[in-house]
Order: structure tokens, then C-alpha cells, then sequence
């Protein structure tokens, strides 16, 4: 099975706005989904992302908020997508 890729975010539409990469098997994982429904569910827009950049002493942090249903997964990583907190 081919992992789920990297899933880039943005906080804007800009071409050149900050982003960064969260790795979505564990987003998959954390939304108690196969790799597989999960990369439909994205390719249909069926789950939805909250992205905020931290400010003051959290900057350099984001964090993303994935919704599918019910379900809630939230994410705090740092600049290269290394998860600091998961809930």
C-alpha cells in the first residue's frame, strides 16, 4: 500500500505564503481512517482544515485542525511538520 503523502498547508492562497507539510498517515490514523478512504475523503473535500500560524512565543508553531464528521483531529507542529502535540 502507498503511504499517505505529505499533506501541504497553506495560509492563504498566495503562491508564496508560508506553508508547511504534515504527514497524512498520521492524520489517517488520527482520524480513525484507512490511508485510503482518507486520501478519497481529501481528493473530495470532504474533510475540513482549520490552519493557524503561532504568533509571539508561538512562533514558528501551526497548528492544524482536521474535521471529518464527528471527528476532530488536532495537530501542533513546528516549521518542518514535526508533530509537537497531538489531540
Amino acid at each position: 500500500m502507498t503511504p499517505s503523502p505529505t499533506i501541504p498547508i497553506r495560509l492563504s492562497d498566495e503562491p508564496h505564503a508560508a506553508s508547511v507539510e504534515i504527514d497524512g498517515t498520521r492524520v489517517a490514523r488520527g482520524l480513525g481512517l484507512e490511508e485510503a478512504a482518507f486520501r478519497q475523503l481529501m481528493a473530495e473535500r470532504k474533510i475540513a482544515l482549520l490552519c493557524e500560524r503561532g504568533t509571539g512565543e508561538d512562533s514558528g508553531l501551526w497548528r492544524a485542525t482536521f474535521y471529518y464528521g464527528e471527528r476532530r483531529l488536532r495537530l501542533v507542529v513546528d516549521a518542518q511538520g514535526n508533530v509537537l502535540t497531538q489531540g
